[in-house]
């Protein structure tokens, strides 16, 4: 396990981030006392992006009409 100041933590969080994604623990201490510990999540999946092409969602349905032109009251109502 490793030991690092609350100073190191902040210059370096990227690379310590890594190192817990690599399965490291990591404690940050303020002067002697260890105030913090950071550890790798458990159980979670690593995000994939689908490939080009690839439907993820359902068809998007409008109803008839929809893209029709607005009544002259219609655009009076908008202000339009």
């Amino acid at each position: 396990m490793k030991t690092v100041t609350t100073h190191e933590a902040k210059t370096h969080l990227s690379r310590l981030v890594a190192e817990v994604e690599a399965g490291e623990e990591i404690i940050i201490r303020r002067g002697a006392r260890a105030v913090a510990r950071i550890v790798p999540l458990r159980n979670t999946k690593k995000a994939t992006r689908p490939k080009v092409g690839t439907i993820t969602s359902p068809p998007i349905r409008a109803k008839r009409g929809a893209f029709e032109p607005l009544s002259d009251e219609d655009l009076k109502e908008w202000g339009l």
